[in-house]
């Protein structure tokens, strides 16, 4: 068991206001995996007025002492890899396959935002005035509130807070109920490699404490910015309170990613895909394959061969490391997974593979020939469950796809690259991969969604927009002349 505090300013183990405290319990276990601060409006206040103290210098800093700092906390991070991994079996009862693809992820993360140091340009605007130089520059905006989800802890965290950083700005990270010590060990990564205080803070808070604390964050006067991943219905809420203050936010929410496998599609190739898409991280993934559309004149054979694969994904104790599953989050995400799969059986799907498991463990499991009146047709179950939808033909199939409040992610499989290339077109996603899975990242890219899944792009030169202010400024270079 662990014990963390806040990390404020120059302070890294802070008690919170009263002392109070917080309990997250192992989902596998019920042993208490971690005891954190439980902050109140008014540490939320003090982490973003060390946040605001600290942005002039940072924001001063030369673009090369930005790169060496986030590189080296890259470093660190990989270094204190065995924390990580253990912080994430305990809290969130993620595999050790799962934990370390994090900590590659966001070490890549931090080493892309270190590149682009260099690359946060302006231009020079043709001006109708001769003697006026007219600039477009790009400036930090200021304190940036990251809040990040307990699924893939250390990638999500990280990237809340490291393009922010590489852009100038100062932030404070608010941890996810479900683990605050992962959350916390990256700013702690960030402190060792050179950070001076104040420029990342990490705040926790118990559940029930949580509207007053998100509340607390965004409406303080020197926060700029405010970026969320999460589920649609608490991104509303983070956008209406962003609203009332008039401060942008970035949102990267909700999923139904579709993958549609076209009649020439190459179906190991698909029945892979679909397998790795659904069931990687027991489909606790935002771009997670819950919706494989399929055509008539493959349908049948397909739902055979991923049939063999689903059966072959077991779910066990993330602590053995025996399985390729791990386990559900908690037991009440487990619950509305099995009254997705009871409503559906009983509406007339199918369920060639999986259902099986107790408590937090489930097998993979996919259900066939689902239909819109079922209600996992439309919503998100982030399980380890998927679905498929018999289409009439490819245009029924892109139909099909867009027939959601989503738009994350999506796949295409066809070994026709140009008609598949146009189908991808039509599909109304932030993302949508060929002949490969849903379920893709790279540091660089610019990931975001359409529709319910979001507001704005994660990653790479896409992050840089949304992180800083774009400003007009001239330079009169012969004396202006006026009308009056």
């Amino acid at each position: 068991m662990y014990d963390i505090g806040l990390l404020i300013g120059e302070k890294d183990s802070l008690a919170a206001v009263g002392g109070a405290t917080f309990e997250r319990l192992n989902p596998v276990t019920s042993d208490l995996a971690t005891r954190a601060a439980a902050a109140a409006p008014g540490d939320c206040r003090a982490a973003c007025d060390a946040a605001a103290a600290a942005f002039p210098a940072w924001s001063e800093t030369g673009p090369n002492a930005r790169r060496a700092l986030l590189n080296k906390a890259a470093d660190v991070m990989v270094a204190r890899a065995p924390e990580f991994v253990d912080a994430m079996m305990s809290e969130v009862g993620a595999t050790q396959g799962w934990a370390m693809f994090n900590i590659m992820l966001a070490s890549s993360m931090l080493r892309e935002a270190a590149a682009i140091t260099t690359q946060i340009s302006g231009e020079v605007i043709p001006s109708d005035h001769p003697s006026r130089l007219c600039l477009a520059v790009r400036q930090p905006a200021g304190v940036v509130v990251g809040i990040a989800p307990w699924n893939a802890p250390i990638i999500l965290g990280t990237r809340a807070v490291a393009v922010p950083l590489a852009c100038g700005n100062t932030v404070v990270l608010k941890a996810s109920e479900q683990c605050p010590r992962v959350h916390y060990l990256i700013g702690s990564v960030l402190r060792e490699a050179g950070l001076p205080p104040g420029v990342i803070n990490v705040v926790t808070n118990a559940p029930t404490d949580a509207p007053g604390v998100v509340e607390a964050l965004i409406e303080h006067p020197a926060v700029r910015r405010i970026n969320f991943t999460g589920s649609t219905k608490v991104g509303r809420i983070i956008a209406g309170i962003a609203a009332r203050h008039l401060k942008p936010c970035l949102l990267e929410l909700g999923g139904k990613s579709p993958m549609l496998v076209l009649k020439d599609a190459d179906l190991d190739d698909a029945v892979a895909a679909a397998g790795f898409g659904a069931f990687m991280n027991q489909g606790q993934i935002c771009m997670s394959t819950e919706r494989i559309v399929v055509v008539p004149e493959i349908a049948d054979e397909f739902v055979a061969r991923f049939a063999q694969k689903a059966k072959a994904l077991k779910a066990g104790d993330p602590r053995e490391g025996k399985t390729p599953l791990g386990a559900i989050v908690n037991m009440d995400a487990a619950g509305h997974i099995r009254s997705l799969v009871d409503d559906a059986l009983a509406k007339g799907a199918d369920m060639p593979a999986g259902g099986k498991g107790e408590g937090l463990l489930m097998d993979s499991t996919f259900l066939d020939k689902v239909t819109p009146e079922m209600r996992i047709y439309g919503e998100e179950s982030f399980g380890p469950i998927t679905t498929i939808v018999r289409a009439k033909d490819e245009e029924d199939a892109i139909r099909i796809a867009n027939d959601t409040d989503y738009g994350l992610s999506a796949a295409v499989f066809s070994k026709d690259v140009a008609r598949a290339l146009k189908v991808a077109k039509r599909i109304q996603s932030g993302i949508c991969h060929i002949n490969s899975s849903t379920v893709q990242d790279e540091a660089q890219m610019p990931f975001g969604g359409v529709k319910g899944s979001g507001i704005g792009r994660f990653g790479g030169k896409a992050g840089i927009a949304e992180f800083t202010d774009l400003r007009w400024i001239t330079i009169e270079t012969d004396h202006a002349h006026y009308p009056i």
